[in-house]
């Protein structure tokens, strides 16, 4: 996992809860880091889930919780950091059918190991959107908060649902219908 994904989500951690969290959390999950990131470094997966398994239980929010609440922080830093991903686009259905022809190649650039995961588009109009994401690290509550910062991005509204193909995550249907314009 790229290190910007670590650095970020510290950030958002002492942002909200404080430098003092970090460290515990940081001392908590045992890190082979030892919780020394840098943005274009790799790190394991497995550090992530440690240091979001110790925050869950620190603040009693669940780890689909805090992953919506940083995806939502880190669709900033994207915006911010990367804006052509996201200025070529004028509808957020549109940005979010491309991430896997155009945002995932695009990031692929900037970080060629990058594991990501995959979007299957199964059907688009101009206000519906629905498609498949499939990843071993399960994190489509991440994806979810990506959407729902996609359409504040654009000033538009959207009603996402999700259906878990698999029990464990690794698979998630999402169905998203663009409700006002």
């Amino acid at each position: 996992m790229k290190g910007i994904v670590f650095t970020e989500f510290l950030e958002l951690v002492e942002d909200k809860f404080g430098l003092e969290v970090v460290d515990k959390i940081i001392q908590q999950s045992n890190l082979p880091s030892q919780g020394v990131y840098t943005a274009i470094g790799t790190y394991d997966f497995s550090e992530m889930l440690g240091l979001l398994k110790h925050l869950s239980e620190h603040t009693q929010l669940s780890i689909d919780d805090l992953l919506l609440v940083y995806a939502e922080h880190f669709f900033s830093v994207l915006a911010s950091s990367y804006p052509g991903l996201i200025e070529k686009y004028n509808d957020p259905i549109e940005l979010l059918s491309s991430i896997e022809n155009h945002i995932h190649v695009e990031v692929r650039k900037i970080y060629p190991d990058a594991e990501l995961p995959t979007f299957e588009v199964l059907e688009k109009t101009d206000t519906k959107l629905v498609m498949i994401y499939k990843s071993s690290r399960a994190m489509y509550s991440f994806g979810l908060g990506l959407m729902n910062k996609t359409f504040e991005h654009f000033d538009t509204t959207a009603k996402i649902t999700f259906e878990k193909l698999k029990s464990d995550g690794t698979e998630v249907k999402f169905s998203i219908v663009k409700t006002n314009e």
